[in-house]
C-alpha cells in the first residue's frame, strides 16, 4: 500500500513540472518612470543628481531663487563693493580683517530684495559698531545689492562661498625698512639675519606661512612625532632646579606642577624632583616668552613690516 502511494504521488510531481515547464515565461511588467529602466519613448530623460547628492531642481534656499541681473549691473556692483565694503567684510564677503561681518549670512542682506535694507545701513551706520556712514550714490548701493545677492545665488549652501579659485591674499604690504628697525627693537636680542634666520625667505617663500611663523615663535622643518614637531634644543624651556643645600640641577623642562618637576639632560636621562610648595624653587626660562609678550603690543602694520622685512632674508 506505501509502494503504491509513493507511485502516484510521484507520477503527480512529474506530471506538475512537465505543465510548468511549458508555460511561457513570464514577462517583467515595464519600468515605472523613476523607479529603474529607461524613460518611454519620447519622454526626458530625469536630471541626473548634482554634486552635493540633491537632484537638480528647484533651488533650496530663497537666496538661489533670485532672477538673473544685468551682467553690467553686477560688474558695478563688484568694483564699488571691492572699494568700498572690501576692506572690512572680505573681497569674497565673508568678513574681513577688519572686523566686518560676513554678509552672505547677514539675515539683513538676505531679507534684502533690491537694496532697500542695505542703503540705510550704508548711508546711516550702525551706531556702536564699526559700521560708519559711508557716501554712497544710491544707484551705486543697489549695485551693491545686485552683487551681493549674486554671490548668495552662486554659493554652494546658503551663506556658503560663491564658487572660484580661491582669493589670494597679498601679505607683503608692510615696509621693510621699518620691519627692520622693529626687528632690531623687539627681535635682535634672540634673533639674527646673519645666524638664525639667515636664509629665511628661501625656507619659507609663502609670505603667509612666513608671517604666521614668526608671529607664533613657529620652526621651519624637523621630524614630526605623532603629528607634532617636538621643540628644538633652542626653543625648547629650559629650568633651574635650586635645592635648600644650594644644589642646582638644569635641564630642558619635561614637566612642571606643584608637587613635582622632571628636566631632560643633555645626555638623553631625565629627572624627577619631588616639590612641597616652593621647595626646592625653579626657575623656567621659556625663548617663546618674547613671543607671547609681544601679541599684547603688536600691531598690523609692525606685523606687515616685520614680514616684509623677513621676506629680504633670502
Amino acid at each position: 500500500m506505501k509502494l503504491r502511494t509513493g507511485v502516484i504521488a510521484a507520477a503527480v510531481l512529474g506530471l506538475t513540472i512537465a505543465a510548468g515547464a511549458q508555460q511561457p515565461p513570464a514577462t517583467a511588467p515595464p519600468p515605472t518612470e523613476g523607479h529603474g529602466g529607461p524613460p518611454p519613448p519620447g519622454a526626458q530623460t530625469p536630471p541626473a543628481p548634482s554634486q552635493g547628492g540633491f537632484p537638480q531642481g528647484p533651488p533650496r534656499f530663497p537666496a538661489h531663487q533670485r532672477p538673473p541681473v544685468d551682467p553690467a549691473v553686477l560688474e558695478r556692483g563688484r568694483g564699488v563693493y571691492v572699494g568700498v565694503c572690501g576692506a572690512c567684510h572680505g573681497v569674497d564677503a565673508r568678513g574681513g580683517q577688519l572686523g566686518g561681518l560676513n554678509l552672505l549670512r547677514s539675515q539683513l542682506v538676505l531679507n534684502d530684495q533690491d537694496g532697500e535694507l542695505i542703503s540705510p545701513v550704508v548711508k546711516n551706520g550702525r551706531p556702536g559698531t564699526l559700521m560708519l556712514p559711508i557716501a554712497v550714490a544710491d544707484a551705486d548701493i543697489t549695485a551693491i545689492a545686485a552683487y551681493l545677492h549674486g554671490l548668495q545665488a552662486q554659493g554652494t549652501n546658503q551663506g556658503g562661498p560663491p564658487p572660484g579659485p580661491p582669493v589670494e591674499l597679498n601679505i607683503l604690504l608692510g615696509d621693510a625698512g621699518a620691519g627692520e628697525k622693529y626687528f632690531a627693537a623687539r627681535c635682535s636680542t634672540c634673533h639674527s639675519a646673519a645666524a638664525d634666520l639667515q636664509g629665511l625667505a628661501n625656507r619659507v617663500p609663502d609670505p603667509k606661512m612666513l608671517q604666521n611663523l614668526w608671529v607664533s615663535g613657529g620652526r621651519v622643518a624637523g621630524p614630526r612625532r605623532g603629528g607634532r614637531r617636538p621643540p628644538s634644543a633652542s626653543s625648547a624651556p629650559t629650568a633651574t632646579v635650586t635645592f635648600p643645600s644650594g644644589e642646582k640641577v638644569e635641564g630642558r623642562l619635561l614637566r612642571l606642577d606643584d608637587f613635582l618637576v622632571t628636566v631632560a639632560f643633555a645626555d638623553g636621562t631625565a629627572r624627577t624632583i619631588r616639590r612641597e610648595g616652593e621647595v626646592p624653587t625653579v626657575e623656567v626660562k621659556d625663548p617663546l616668552d618674547g613671543h607671547r609678550d609681544l601679541l599684547s603690543i603688536l600691531t598690523d602694520a609692525n606685523m606687515h613690516d616685520v614680514t616684509a622685512y623677513l621676506a629680504t632674508l633670502k
